[in-house]
């Protein structure tokens, strides 16, 4: 019952007020404001000088050499005449697919990439689980199998044509000592033979990449996963194809896609080993890029390299659309290896 002439409250909570938090852009558009974007201004200038040299320099010594070098593939560049450097189209493509050894530098390729990719993978993930492993003496182990990691592809190419060299190798030697051949094999001299030389040298090079990479990923899974399937009854090889391949699976595709790349853009060991040797035989893209530029024909080297490059850019996609589904795959896989042991 309310008495007239008494005025009754609408409400009995008084509002709070608001109150802006630190660092929050000021409202409105007063002397706050304009400060702010004066700092922003100024410290967008000043990231953009300490960037600047570096993006000349990358502007001179990367896009620059590149955009020339891209014109020469549809010029008429070779050394044996410069008067001449008119435009002629795809003249230099139609001369690269059309040349004889086209055929076979394709399929070297082909082989130099699948030849060294498979053995590096199953060899470097068998070494990682065993580095995972706690035992004595683990540290020097990883030294001694990351070493060759250090060493520069050349030297490992000359060092392996010393081995398989037919006349005081250390291949052969041990070869005729275990009883598997009764002669010295020309390992390098031979067409046959040649391309499975340098096939074992780049296995060996390669492997110490994966067993670094995959060792890293074997060190982030959880030891509560493997406790768990322990309990379950699962075997080794169920744990291994239940949870640590899943888990690990789109670091193991990363590292492929990146030694892909390495391996058809390495020229280095096959030219420390045979030159492309005997006959051309050894040839890949790119060592076949480099012998023609060596004769002087720069428009059909750069026709090649473009080929090269083209190639290089599908591997990279590919491996920038694995870089940015890692995050979600590693979280998907931790959550598949638990639900996958006791399927």
């Amino acid at each position: 019952m309310t008495m007239s002439g008494t005025s009754t409250p609408t409400s009995g909570v008084t509002a709070a007020p608001s109150v802006r938090k630190e660092g929050a852009p000021p409202r409105g558009g007063g002397a706050g404001g304009r400060r702010r974007r004066e700092f922003t201004t100024r410290r967008g200038l000043v990231v953009a000088a300490f960037m600047a040299p570096a993006a000349v320099f990358v502007a001179l010594f990367t896009y620059y050499p590149m955009i020339a070098g891209s014109q020469m593939a549809f010029r008429n560049w070779n050394l044996t005449d410069l008067t001449d450097t008119s435009w002629v189209g795809f003249k230099n493509f139609r001369e690269v697919f059309t040349d004889p050894a086209w055929g076979t530098v394709l399929g070297n390729t082909a082989l130099w990439v699948v030849g060294s990719i498979v053995p590096q993978l199953v060899i470097g993930f068998a070494l990682a689980l065993w580095l995972r492993r706690r035992f004595r003496l683990r540290g020097l182990y990883q030294a001694l199998i990351f070493f060759p990691w250090a060493i520069s592809g050349f030297l490992i190419g000359i060092l392996f044509r010393w081995m398989f060299n037919s006349e005081f190798g250390v291949v052969n030697d041990l070869l005729q000592k275990a009883g598997l051949i009764d002669e010295p094999v020309a390992w390098l001299a031979d067409p046959d033979t040649a391309m499975t030389a340098v096939l074992i040298a780049n296995v060996w090079y390669g492997v110490t990449f994966f067993a670094i990479m995959i060792l890293a990923a074997l060190q982030s899974i959880p030891d509560e996963l493997y406790e768990a399937a322990a309990l379950d009854g699962a075997g080794k090889a169920r744990t291994l194809f239940r949870i640590t391949i899943p888990y690990i699976r789109v670091t193991l595709v990363l590292t492929v896609l990146l030694r892909v790349i390495w391996i058809f853009n390495f020229p280095d060991l096959i030219f420390g080993m045979t030159g492309g040797g005997p006959n051309d035989e050894t040839h890949i893209v790119t060592t076949w890029m480099i012998k023609i530029t060596q004769q002087g024909d720069y428009g059909k080297a750069s026709a090649l390299g473009l080929l090269v490059v083209a190639v290089l850019l599908v591997f990279a996609m590919f491996f920038l659309t694995a870089t940015r589904e890692r995050g979600g795959g590693r979280r998907g896989a931790g959550k598949g290896g638990k639900r996958g042991v006791r399927a």
